[in-house]
């Protein structure tokens, strides 16, 4: 019986071991003390956990308003591009570009 207890002790060690190069357990600490020095608890602990791992996704209106606050910067970076092209056609009218062979 001596050398069971033996052998699941050594298993835990080895795994407490893993979980400590790894940096779970540090990780996990650090998570857990924010939970603790939080002055208003959350209802939802394991949430907090989550989410502090990383665990969590974002809110599904978070993510609707990431959609359209990207969508909208699209649309701004075509106008913008639409517009540079516009200005560089019309500096070209203006300033004709040097020949290549004079630089050299």
């Amino acid at each position: 019986m001596a050398h069971f207890r033996t052998s699941n002790d050594s298993k835990r060690e080895q795994f407490r071991r893993y979980l400590e190069k790894s940096g779970v357990l540090d990780t996990l600490t650090s998570v857990l003390v924010a939970l603790y020095e939080e002055s208003d608890k959350p209802n939802n602990a394991l949430d907090f956990i989550k989410l502090h791992l990383g665990a969590a996704g974002p809110e599904p209106a978070d993510t609707e308003t990431l959609r359209m606050e990207l969508s909208d910067l699209q649309k701004k970076c075509n106008m913008l591009m639409e517009e540079n092209k516009e200005l560089r056609n019309r500096l070209m009218q203006h300033e004709p570009v040097p020949d290549e062979g004079a630089a050299e």
